[in-house]
């Protein structure tokens, strides 16, 4: 008994030792890190809510954005992330696609089932499976002018080619000129058909800065080039 006494007095004076447990130590049990779950984007708007709905009357696969503001004239507003459009009967996929206004998402839709993947069908013998991109939201001003471009808010998106289900790839650089008359009718074809449904486009016709792509853009105005 004297020598425990002895022990917790030397314990004391040297403030080395605990005769109780250490709450600051590290328990057995690791601590798990707890992840917040991301928070819904809700439409800003009626308007917005009943663009959602018919985007999502399409079947396309997409995710709505959260609004935002760059500055300078550059925004991503109502906008959404498309993964993947519908044909008549498959999915299409998308390739280099950044955010676009939901507008620009549904004319997509209509445009890359009614009027390409139809032309595909009709002109080449076979569906399409992909078509390919060269982005949509750019923070730029249009080439040579101090205005902005219409994907400084994403509203436009830069289409550069298609690839079918037989494996054939038709781009515009390539075959817009070089392609087979049946390739070189197909792209004339989905142009025409994409100066219906969007305001502005711009291909390979309208210079030499759009020889690779065409420009799709949702607009008040009607200029097919």
């Amino acid at each position: 008994m004297q020598r425990k006494l002895a022990f917790l007095i030397a314990c004391v004076a040297l403030g080395g030792c605990s005769v109780l447990p250490d709450s600051s130590a590290p328990t057995q049990r690791s601590a798990r890190q707890t992840v917040q779950p991301a928070k819904p984007v809700y439409p800003s708007s009626p308007e917005s809510r009943q663009c959602l709905a018919q985007l999502s009357a399409t079947q396309a696969s997409y995710s709505p954005l959260p609004d935002k503001y760059y500055g300078a004239g550059c925004s991503t507003v109502d906008s959404v992330r498309l993964s993947a459009l519908r044909s008549d009967s498959a999915q299409l996929e998308l390739s280099n696609l950044g955010p676009i206004t939901c507008p620009l998402a549904t004319t997509f839709a209509g445009w890359a089932r009614y009027g390409v993947d139809r032309a595909a069908r009709q002109i080449l013998g076979s569906p399409l499976v992909r078509i390919e991109t060269m982005g949509s939201y750019n923070c730029r001003n249009v080439a040579g002018t101090s205005r902005r471009s219409a994907h400084s808010t994403g509203n436009a998106i830069d289409v550069s080619g298609f690839v079918l289900a037989d494996g054939r790839r038709i781009s515009l650089k390539q075959d817009w000129s070089g392609g087979s008359a049946e390739e070189r009718r197909f792209l004339r074809i989905v142009h025409k058909s994409a100066c219906k449904r969007f305001g502005t486009v711009l291909g390979p016709q309208y210079n030499a800065a759009h020889e690779d792509h065409f420009h799709l853009e949702n607009s008040d105005s009607s200029f097919c080039r």
